[in-house]
């Protein structure tokens, strides 16, 4: 479902340039989209995380929590929300099917890694093919490779320099490597592999929305306003401007990440981690595929570089298909 939350970036670009806003930057969509996820979170703990007979309820989940558990939980959140402010801003310099592929293809191999590193280390053993596994990482990172050359083959027709917005790619995804892994820390292990924490999955999502909605978004978004990557100094004056339509829009966006993060949570137990966290990430994937055929970002790129774009997208679908099979 996160995959669906990029194409709301472009129809909000659209939006914006039928005169409802007279210039929408993404630092703005982001106000909206943490409403969407926090109230998201809110509605998956009161209806999933505690109806039905199984498991204990989202409240009592809260009374039985300890400091430690909500801590990782909490910790998750601030690590997301910093790295996703540094991939919109990759996202709005670089275009969706160059940013995403590098920032978003990084913080999956960076979290595959490190939550195999948690369930080895709670001394688990891996349940799956590991060779499979590896393999497909192999093959993403190469792809990765294939989109920052590619990336700077146009940049140098154009000639303009590729460096900010691989470098902004390149702190998202070392960043939000390691929210996932967080969470799962805070999780009770009779429902995650590797958890060592004492929360319910509905309740540990939960639990990273707040510092990304209350606390972080003002500080992190706030200063991306004044100090944009991309476009003009944008103020809360400018937010205001958007009608019910375009912030309903934003929120919609929270909404669908969110659903997506709450499903990936629960799969994170009929799974393992590593696994949970790969597959409700083909986000690349589905970017390249917006970039190039719908907005068009590599109309009049130079000779080369079209088959570069399909040698990484077949790549990532080929390293997908690995790390599916591994498990």
């Amino acid at each position: 479902m996160l995959c669906l939350l990029l194409p709301l970036l472009g129809l909000l670009g659209e939006y914006a340039e039928d005169g409802d806003l007279e210039k929408l930057e993404f630092e703005l969509f982001y106000w909206d989209l943490a409403f969407g996820l926090f109230f998201t979170a809110l509605l998956g703990a009161l209806t999933l995380g505690s109806l039905g007979s199984e498991g204990r309820t989202f409240f009592e989940d809260l009374a039985a929590m300890d400091w430690n558990s909500m801590k990782y939980a909490l910790l998750g959140g601030i690590v997301w929300n910093f790295g996703n402010i540094f991939l919109t801003a990759a996202i709005a310099v670089a275009g969706m099917s160059i940013g995403f592929p590098i920032g978003g293809g990084l913080a999956r191999i960076g979290g595959i890694i490190f939550n195999y590193l948690l369930i080895t280390l709670a001394g688990e053993v891996y349940p799956g093919n590991q060779a499979l596994l590896w393999i497909g990482v192999v093959v993403i990172i190469v792809a990765i490779c294939i989109c920052g050359k590619a990336y700077g083959k146009m940049s140098a027709s154009q000639a303009s320099t590729p460096k900010k917005g691989i470098l902004l790619a390149i702190v998202a995804g070392l960043a939000i490597m390691f929210f996932y892994g967080l969470v799962v820390k805070s999780l009770d292990p009779q429902y995650v592999a590797g958890g060592t924490g004492t929360l319910t999955p509905y309740t540990g999502v939960f639990l990273l929305l707040p510092p990304v909605s209350f606390i972080t978004t003002p500080i992190f978004n706030t200063f991306a306003m004044s100090h944009p990557a991309q476009g003009n100094k944008v103020t809360m004056k400018d937010y205001l401007k958007g009608d019910t339509r375009t912030h309903l829009i934003g929120m919609l966006g929270g909404f669908i990440w969110m659903s997506g993060m709450v499903v990936s949570f629960m799969g994170a137990g009929s799974a393992n981690p590593a696994i949970a966290y790969a597959l409700s990430n083909a986000a690349p994937v589905v970017a390249m595929i917006w970039g190039f055929f719908v907005w068009k970002e590599f109309k009049g790129a130079p000779k080369g570089t079209v088959p570069m774009i399909a040698t990484m997208f077949v790549l990532f679908v080929v390293g997908l298909v690995l790390i599916t099979l591994s498990n």
